[in-house]
């Protein structure tokens, strides 16, 4: 029998209400930057994420090649998010997928419910949706769907969507391919860097244990997007993370002080280097604030897969090679695990001070030690 949960956000969302339940609401600090998603997405100018033509790297010339990981690398280190375009999977493989995915979710709740998950034991795989995670109380206008997708001989098919029939095939299929192009950035990024092609797959794991977790997530029409966000803002703890959606718009990065959306480029992967990565590359990559905004037009669905390190076999570090007397180690070792626990730690901190800034007097000094604390969730 499924644990009884919460509400789910998609029954908020079509019970027909016209103002948003005030654990939603964002902090009054954030209000002022969430902006309309169709307005943001039509303006042309501002920065533009970069577009990544991997058809380049499997050039007979070198000359193209070494263009196209400089390409690569500049989006890494400038941006730490890019799109790929002729990644190589093929598009009836994403477009299954999606079709799949987006099967699920038209499931009646209580279809979607036996597969429900239990944060509060420690069963994360399933349906579920964000519950608080800081003290503040704050929830994500989310519903979601996770689980281990690869290596194939760790994962749990018996918690796996058995509507649609085909999820399974299809779903394995796209993460067998992902997995190939997975190796394919890891190479190109560690060329860049200086170090052997595989040196950065082996740091995390190689074929064996480097994992990819899938997680779909489902973002309802919002009566009140203005007030709320999908998904807070946060950096990835995980070494790449890849992304696909529906072609609505609603990721926004944090580059160079401001809030862009990323436009939705078709035929593309997008995907964010993480925290693991830039542990990895001292520093050199940049794991990229980001978060999700909603509208009340359309429904939103992603789907994320991040790759990570096995939770307590690797120990994270900087690479040697990229340790020296003017550029000393930025990080200090952990295991992901770890890394997991000092994020939670922070995050739990910042709600707690801002739990206690809401019920005193606001000024200036409080804001600006929110802004402060805020920026310590990013790693050290």
């Amino acid at each position: 029998m499924a644990p009884a949960l919460a509400l789910r956000v998609e029954s908020l969302a079509t019970s027909g209400i016209q103002s948003i339940p005030k654990e939603y609401v964002r902090p009054e600090e954030e209000l002022s930057n969430i902006a309309n998603v169709f307005e943001e997405e039509k303006k042309k100018e501002g920065p533009q994420v970069p577009t990544i033509d991997l058809k380049e790297m499997e050039s007979e010339d070198e000359e193209v090649r070494a263009k196209c990981r400089e390409k690569l690398n500049k989006a890494a280190e400038e941006w730490g998010v890019m799109y790929l375009v002729n990644h190589g999977i093929p598009n009836e493989v994403i477009n299954r997928l999606k079709e799949a995915g987006e099967a699920f979710f038209s499931l009646p709740i209580e279809e979607k419910e036996k597969y429900a998950n239990d944060q509060g034991s420690g069963k994360i795989q399933g349906y579920g949706s964000k519950l608080a995670n800081n003290a503040s109380g704050q929830l994500e206008w989310e519903d979601y769907f996770f689980h281990l997708a690869f290596p194939e001989d760790k994962r749990d098919l018996s918690i796996w969507p058995k509507t649609p029939s085909d999820y399974i095939e299809v779903t394995t299929k796209y993460t067998r391919q992902l997995r190939e192009l997975t190796t394919k950035i890891l190479g190109a990024l560690s060329l860049c860097l200086g170090v052997e092609e595989d040196r950065l797959e082996k740091e995390v794991g190689g074929m064996e244990d480097l994992l990819l977790q899938l997680k779909i997530n489902y973002y309802p029409i919002c009566p009140q997007p203005e007030l709320a966000l999908g998904v807070e803002a946060h950096t990835d703890v995980s070494l790449l993370t890849f992304l696909l959606h529906n072609m609505v718009p609603g990721l926004q990065l944090f580059y160079e002080g401001k809030w862009v959306i990323a436009k939705c480029v078709p035929d593309s992967i997008l995907v964010h280097i993480g925290d693991t990565l830039e542990i990895l590359s001292n520093g050199k990559y940049k794991s990229i604030l980001h978060r999700g905004l909603v509208n009340k037009e359309k429904v939103r669905i992603s789907w994320a897969v991040f790759c990570e390190p096995p939770k307590d076999k690797i120990i994270l570090k900087p690479l040697s090679e990229l340790v020296t007397e003017t550029e000393p180690a930025k990080f200090t070792p952990r295991t992901f695990a770890q890394h997991i626990q000092q994020k939670i730690f922070r995050k739990n901190k910042e709600g707690l001070l801002r739990k206690t800034i809401q019920e005193e007097p606001q000024t200036t000094e409080h804001t600006e030690t929110i802004q402060e604390d805020s920026a310590k969730c990013a790693p050290q």
